[in-house]
């Protein structure tokens, strides 16, 4: 019962810094780039997009759809950015942890 006792703790402890860093991933940014930089765009870690920027080349009708392709490019190398990012934490965090190989957090 003392194992079980202590292992609790540690999870409660691994909680409240889960809380933490969910917080810090809202603060931090990543940016998803596209077209060589013609596209950008900046994101927090948990995916909230922050801003867009276009490169006044792209800015012509007949380049719509590869407009329109480099910034669903940008935004997933933003998504892929922050996930690696909170994936990196996130096993900072449960370092130690008897926690099942496969088992998500998040």
């Amino acid at each position: 019962m003392k194992d079980m006792f202590g292992m609790m703790k540690q999870v409660q402890a691994m909680q409240e810094k889960f809380a933490t860093m969910q917080a810090e991933m809202e603060a931090l940014d990543v940016e998803g780039r596209s077209g060589g930089g013609m596209v950008k765009i900046t994101m927090t870690a948990k995916g909230q997009a922050k801003s867009v920027q276009i490169d006044e080349s792209l800015l012509q009708a007949s380049e719509k759809d590869i407009l329109e392709d480099l910034i669903t490019a940008a935004f997933n190398d933003g998504k892929s950015k922050g996930e690696a990012l909170m994936q990196e934490k996130m096993g900072a965090l449960t370092a130690g942890l008897p926690i099942p190989p496969g088992l998500k957090l998040f």
